[in-house]
């Protein structure tokens, strides 16, 4: 699945499969880009807890999900 329009009406579209494999799609795209803006918040200097304010999740989850990323050669 390729473009986001694409993915859009596949969503919305008449089988339920196809439906399926375009969220699934979404959600990796919604990950990658997640992941950006946090390696991005970070460089700028943004700290866990205002990441964590903007992802609604605590301090802890942000950190545990994406610390890695900025530790290993992520930013």
């Amino acid at each position: 699945m390729g473009s986001l329009n694409k993915l859009a009406e596949a969503v919305d579209g008449e089988d339920p499969v196809v439906a399926l494999a375009a969220v699934a799609a979404l959600r990796r795209l919604l990950e990658e880009l997640e992941a950006a803006h946090v390696i991005e918040a970070r460089n700028r200097g943004s700290s866990w807890e205002v990441i964590a304010a903007a992802l609604g999740v605590r301090r802890q989850t942000a950190h545990r999900k994406h610390a890695h990323r900025i530790t290993e050669g992520g930013s």
